[in-house]
């Protein structure tokens, strides 16, 4: 089956049978190719079409948080739909169900996407093998991606002064 290409796909295919995790998680790596092969734009294409409401308001809150961090995370433009109130939760949500002792950590570290649904989650909640990464395995932040998709190259020289010059 193919990998869904934006989150009203992965609405979709959870409606067809598929789990939501799953589909979420392809959806994660074709957001991730698309942003390092084709570049910001073809990524941006991924988030702007609003996934239809969900009959499962937690869900249907995350994937307004997926499609907000997403934007904000690699520089690119937070779709509107983001924004609708049916995306925000009334009471916390916490993903880390079961284990109470994550809950402080997750209320520290939740990205602002998530924290401002009230859903609390870890530092990097959509982490996949495909996050763009350095050489040496550091996820990349959004200035260091080109518009293009490729890595931002950095100077060495200054980094090479600045290490000496400690």
């Amino acid at each position: 089956m193919w990998r869904p290409s934006t989150l009203a796909e992965v609405v979709r295919r959870e409606q067809e049978g598929e789990d939501r995790g799953m589909a979420l998680a392809e959806f994660l790596d074709t957001f991730y190719i698309m942003l390092q092969r084709e570049g910001r734009a073809a990524a941006q294409g991924c988030i702007d079409q609003p996934p239809p409401t969900h009959s499962d308001p937690i869900f249907h809150a995350y994937l307004g948080a997926v499609g907000e961090h997403l934007a904000l995370r690699w520089g690119l433009v937070v779709p509107r739909w983001t924004s609708d109130p049916s995306r925000f939760l009334r009471r916390p949500h916490f993903t880390s169900q079961g284990m109470d002792g994550m809950k402080a950590i997750c209320l520290a570290e939740s990205p602002t996407a998530f924290r401002r649904r009230l859903i609390f989650t870890e530092a990097e909640p959509l982490r996949r093998a495909r996050l763009p990464r350095d050489a040496n395995g550091r996820a990349l932040e959004a200035h260091e991606i080109a518009p293009n998709g490729s890595p931002v190259k950095t100077h060495r020289r200054a980094k090479r002064t600045a290490a000496t010059s400690s």
